[in-house]
């Protein structure tokens, strides 16, 4: 039983690495509360910044330290809190799932 337990965990990074998994995280720490899927709610929609990053090599590394450390002034003066309860392995799954979405 124990075998078949183990067998059947899975690690956050994980799970976080699929799409399902990082809309999950999304969910989770409240993203959606201040971020749609298309356009603005209090912070821009996540088709708005996967357009604006859409061919910046770096994006998804410094996006995953703004989701981790914060940051204002990127999108006007909304302040993005930081959510240091995320691992840098979540950060970066949620960035690249942010940096996935199609065009608003």
């Amino acid at each position: 039983m124990l075998a078949l337990l183990a067998s059947l965990s899975i690690s956050a990074p994980a799970f976080a690495a699929t799409v399902d998994g990082a809309q999950a995280l999304a969910r989770e720490h409240g993203c959606l509360a201040c971020h749609g899927m298309l356009r603005k709610q209090v912070g821009p929609g996540f088709a708005q910044i996967a357009e604006r990053y859409r061919s910046d090599a770096a994006a998804p590394s410094r996006l995953a330290g703004k989701i981790r450390g914060g940051s204002v002034g990127t999108w006007g003066r909304v302040i993005m809190p930081r959510q240091p309860q995320l691992s840098d392995e979540e950060a970066k799954a949620l960035a690249g799932w942010v940096l996935s979405q199609p065009p608003p």
